[in-house]
């Protein structure tokens, strides 16, 4: 296999890689952030030249989707006072919904999930209610930074695959 074949197919599957980093963020089965901080490590290890520069950039993108998401997501759960295991809870019922009702079972399962917990937690459905709503809206907004900064590392991507393959 000559070198424009192997860096042809390592890129085919880094972009695979891609839609399953990006998938992770949203179902927090796969660790997305760091797939695609792997996938691109490949990438740059194959490609060289300008694919190391794509590579900080998509590390960069990386590391602050991972931040923000983490730093905004605890912040507001501790401020509602919600410990992490009712998430554990919802997190485990929304992959159960998943396969029970196949993808609106996710949201469904991890609504559930956490309320669930959370009512077991406070003991009253409206107390438990609105915790739950502090959760959700807290890691809806975790997500959404940190599939932004995921796009980005995939724009990154394409801009350095082009400049490597048309470009240079």
């Amino acid at each position: 296999m000559d070198s424009l074949t192997l860096q042809v197919l390592v890129t085919i599957l880094v972009g695979i890689a891609y839609a399953v980093g990006l998938t992770g963020i949203v179902v927090p089965v796969i660790p997305g952030s760091i797939t695609i901080l792997i996938a691109s490590l490949v990438w740059a290890i194959v490609l060289g030249g300008w694919a190391w520069l794509g590579f900080g950039l998509i590390a960069l993108f990386c590391a602050a989707g991972m931040t923000c998401s983490y730093v905004m997501t605890g912040r507001k759960l501790r401020q509602a006072e919600v410990p992490y295991w009712p998430i554990v809870i919802g997190i485990v019922a929304a992959i159960i919904g998943f396969f029970a009702i196949p993808v609106i079972g996710l949201p469904i399962g991890f609504v559930a999930g956490l309320f669930g917990a959370e009512w077991y937690r406070r003991k009253d459905p409206k107390l438990a209610w609105d915790s739950s709503w502090v959760a959700i809206k807290a890691l809806g907004i975790g997500i959404c930074l940190e599939l932004l900064c995921g796009f980005l590392s995939l724009l990154t991507f394409g801009i350095f695959t082009a400049l490597h393959f048309f470009a240079l």
